[in-house]
């Protein structure tokens, strides 16, 4: 055996021959703290984790469940379809269609810089303006909003990740400029902000529905999740206005406008039977549907918002209060003098001398000075009741947003000179829509009517508020019809086949404190058919400077064209042999009117 061998063995040996339980190193024993340290450190970690659940799962579980369902769940806006608004007869004046609108998430469109062109192209905005949008630090932007179909089909062929669309509802407005003033319009969230539109914002809006989905990263919809909850439609507003009679007053006033080289103009109907606004027309106009480049002069609701001194139309109140009260009759006789009645310092003037004239010629020749002596019989009380009782000085009570209250001073403050001034028609203001309201007097037998934008649910006489008797008003009529034929100050007025009667009226533009001597405002308020009256038409022309500012040869043209077509739309049998109500084979020469 070798020596090599010999060791090894001898090694061998030697390991089997130590004990290891008995090594002083391995027998020491490990102190009890440790141990229980460790199981005291993992019973805490144990610990921590149960409350960090517990806070989870059951303290703050909303918070950590809504974090989550960002990543994957997104809730839908149903949008509700906005209700349609009418006319009488159910045509539609406004309704909403279905259009897509593009959106995008920035941080994941991917386009070249050929294709951002092209996207940009497409949406009608210059490469900048894409740029500002697609900012990556943006989560959501609107690229176009109620975009046409030409657009969202341009994008979609450019097929681009991180680009969608979805539809949403645009406003339609069938008549255009014609009832644009009637109906208003919406903004890009389809609230209403002028007419009907923002006047019934409440009924027409509906209530939007909800859906909660899941989506991919792609922004595709993959799951439903949840209750869908569906949206509610607006309701349809059903108005009183007849589209064909506002189509015809728009184009009448805006004709009227062209061909007197007028500032602007407005026309209203009612139907003196039950109220409804069949017509409330005003010009210069605007396209609902493409309001670019708007200002105020187009939006303004002329008929409703401005308020001017209302003239001679005054002046048939004057003596109706003065029938009423006893003082004077048809027949009463009346000294206008030369033309020339000095008064408390002032002069009053007519445009020609009438001398001593019946209370009815008053009328018929518009005497300022007739009117003056009739007025400074009374007590200014009964006068400003009148007044009252005719709604000036009071806002309409009209479903229409902007109608305002023109101006009445307490009579207590009225010096003499002002309470003649406002017997025909200065130093006291109303809007055109207040000044044919105030004639449904004329055309109810001495009751004026509420007036609606609304369609009502029947055709017959709704109850009004008395101002003058049945016997007076008859008188009145007549006075009216006077002054609109023949040797009055509007026989451009009359209407062929048609029994009509009205007052014209022609005022001084007011022009800081004063009154300006070649700017004014033309009008003409009347009823038709005088026999049995339907309708009231008031008119308004404002600066026309063709060298014609008479209210009955720039408004009465106007009155006899518009009153003629409502009549026949209405069905109202002519009351007249047309042949005699020519007003060119009468070769009548009308007279001025006095201011």
């Amino acid at each position: 055996m070798s020596k090599s061998n010999k060791a090894n063995k001898a090694n061998q040996s030697g390991a089997r021959a130590v004990s290891y339980s008995t090594s002083p190193l391995l027998a020491s024993k490990t102190p009890p703290w440790r141990s229980r340290f460790l199981v005291a450190l993992v019973g805490l970690a144990f610990l921590g984790l149960l409350a960090r659940a517990v806070y989870v799962q059951v303290l703050n579980t909303d918070f950590f469940q809504k974090q989550g369902e960002a990543r994957y769940a997104h809730t839908l806006e149903l949008p509700a379809s906005r209700g349609r608004i009418n006319d009488r007869t159910g045509q539609v004046l406004a309704a909403s269609v279905a259009v897509p609108s593009i959106w995008a998430i920035p941080k994941e469109v991917d386009a070249d810089a050929d294709k951002r062109r092209e996207l940009a192209k497409a949406l009608g905005l210059s490469n900048k303006e894409l740029d500002a949008k697609l900012n990556p630090e943006a989560r959501f932007v609107w690229l176009k909003r109620l975009a046409d179909d030409e657009a969202a089909a341009k994008v979609k062929a450019l097929g681009l990740k991180g680009v969608f669309q979805d539809r949403e509802y645009r406003r339609k407005y069938p008549e255009g400029e014609a009832a644009a003033h009637v109906v208003g319009f919406t903004n890009v969230e389809d609230r209403g902000q002028e007419g009907i539109e923002l006047a019934f914002q409440k009924e027409l809006q509906g209530r939007d529905g909800s859906r909660s989905v899941v989506r991919d990263r792609l922004g595709r919809v993959v799951e439903d999740i949840g209750e869908i909850v569906p949206a509610a439609n607006g309701h349809d507003i059903d108005l009183s206005v007849d589209s064909k009679v506002q189509f015809f007053a728009y184009q009448r006033v805006r004709d009227a406008v062209v061909e007197n080289k007028a500032k602007a103009g407005s026309v209203v109907v009612l139907d003196a039977l039950t109220g409804e606004v069949l017509a409330l027309a005003n010009y210069p106009s605007y396209d609902p549907s493409n309001r670019q480049n708007l200002n105020g002069e187009q939006l303004r609701n002329r008929a409703l918002t401005d308020v001017f001194e209302p003239g001679s139309t005054m002046k048939p109140f004057i003596a109706g209060l003065s029938m009423e009260t006893g003082r004077t009759t048809p027949d009463s006789l009346v000294d206008t003098g030369n033309g020339k009645y000095a008064f408390q310092g002032a002069v009053i003037s007519d445009t020609k001398p009438h001398g001593v004239i019946p209370v009815r010629e008053v009328i018929k020749f518009s005497s300022n000075i007739g009117a003056t002596k009739l007025a400074m019989q009374m007590q200014p009380r009964e006068m400003h009741e009148m007044f009252t009782a005719i709604g000036l000085g009071q806002r309409p009570q009209i479903s229409f947003p902007g109608a305002i209250s023109g101006k009445l001073r307490p009579y207590k403050t009225w010096r003499p000179i002002e309470q003649a001034t406002m017997s025909y028609g200065y130093g006291l203001s109303a809007s055109l829509f207040q000044l044919a309201r105030a004639y449904t007097v004329f055309a109810r037998d001495g009751e004026i009517v509420p007036v609606s934008m609304l369609r009502q649910p029947h055709d017959h006489a709704v109850p009004g508020i008395r101002v003058f008797s049945p016997k007076v008003t008859q008188d009145l009529r007549l006075m009216l019809q006077a002054a609109a034929g023949p040797g009055g100050t509007a026989p451009e007025a009359q209407v062929p086949g048609y029994s009509v009667g009205g007052k014209s009226g022609t005022a001084h533009k007011q022009e800081g404190r004063g009154y300006a001597s070649h700017k004014y405002r033309s009008w003409f308020v009347g009823i038709a058919p005088i026999t049995n009256p339907r309708i009231v038409v008031a008119v308004m022309v404002d600066e026309p400077t063709a060298g014609v500012y008479y209210g009955g040869k720039v408004a009465g043209p106007v009155f006899s064209q518009v009153t003629a077509q409502t009549l026949r739309l209405l069905g109202v049998q002519p009351d007249l042999d047309v042949k005699s109500q020519i007003v060119a084979n009468q070769k009548a020469v009308a007279t001025e009117e006095s201011f």
